[in-house]
């Protein structure tokens, strides 16, 4: 039996074909470096837009727990409670 809280990920539309559509994954992950290592197993593909292969957050992704960016946290070593959310959201651009 884990150990670990109960967390929901949010998926933004654009990055959802690789997760099978879902638009929130639920998982068990006591950090977000713990999430992240779960969307590794679970959807390689999804992990791979969030993360480098060297495992450190994409530069044009924030990612969020309960509307606080990570890097004003504990980076992805933040610790998770029971019902966090965690956000994924791609950096949008243009002009």
């Amino acid at each position: 039996m884990s150990t670990a809280p109960l967390v929901q990920i949010h998926v933004p539309s654009m990055l959802r074909d690789a997760c099978g559509g879902q638009s929130r994954l639920p998982l068990e992950a006591s950090t977000v470096r713990g999430a992240l290592a779960s969307i590794e197993e679970r959807f390689p593909a999804l992990y791979r837009s969030v993360c480098h292969e060297t495992g450190a957050v994409r530069r044009h992704v924030n990612l969020f727990v309960n509307m606080h960016h990570i890097r004003d946290l504990q980076g992805i070593d933040t610790p998770l409670r029971l019902g966090d959310v965690i956000a994924i959201l791609p950096a949008v651009s243009g002009g």
